[in-house]
């Protein structure tokens, strides 16, 4: 069966063919999840939760074709809602594991992407480091694709500045 057709039993009352969905996208969420929250447990958390209000609202998703991108925005939302209050509650600064894309990067590459700008991240990551499209980007993050070009232009610009900046050497001509 192709994702879409998944979809559509799924939100039938299907469960095996919900499973099936979520397993498919399982690796994909776990790694956005770590890269925004930088800890395994609360990733976990995070796509447990994704898949719990996923299952719930199933059945108002119009599109099933977009049942990927529709996931990844319920899980980027969660993110973001978690990080906000373990902000507020944080006393002590985490010391966090590296994700899957920290230890693949060069680590001054992994910290300038972790100090980008809050609008600027999700779209490195999810164009860069997971793959999609600026359009598949816009239509997660529910932005126009004109918004997304304009936030990767100054994301990279930030990137390039920060390490510019790291390994700045002065060439003597």
């Amino acid at each position: 069966m192709t994702p879409a057709q998944l979809t559509i039993a799924a939100q039938k009352g299907d469960a095996e063919a919900f499973a099936a969905l979520m397993e498919m996208h399982q690796s994909r969420l776990y790694r956005i999840a770590y890269a925004y929250l930088h800890n395994e447990g609360d990733a976990l958390e995070a796509i447990q939760e994704c898949t719990y209000r996923a299952y719930r609202k199933l059945k108002k998703l119009k599109e099933p074709s977009y049942f990927a991108t529709w996931l990844i925005r319920i899980l980027l939302n969660y993110c973001a809602d978690e990080r906000k209050r373990k902000s507020r509650f944080s006393l002590v600064t985490e010391i966090h594991e590296p994700s899957s894309w920290d230890q693949l990067a060069d680590p001054d590459l992994a910290a300038a992407v972790s100090a980008l700008d809050r609008d600027c991240k999700p779209i490195i990551i999810l164009s860069y480091f997971e793959g999609f499209s600026l359009t598949e980007v816009a239509d997660i993050l529910e932005v126009p694709t004109g918004t997304v070009k304009s936030r990767l232009h100054r994301a990279l610009g930030q990137l390039r500045n920060q390490l510019e900046t790291k390994g700045d050497v002065t060439h003597e001509r």
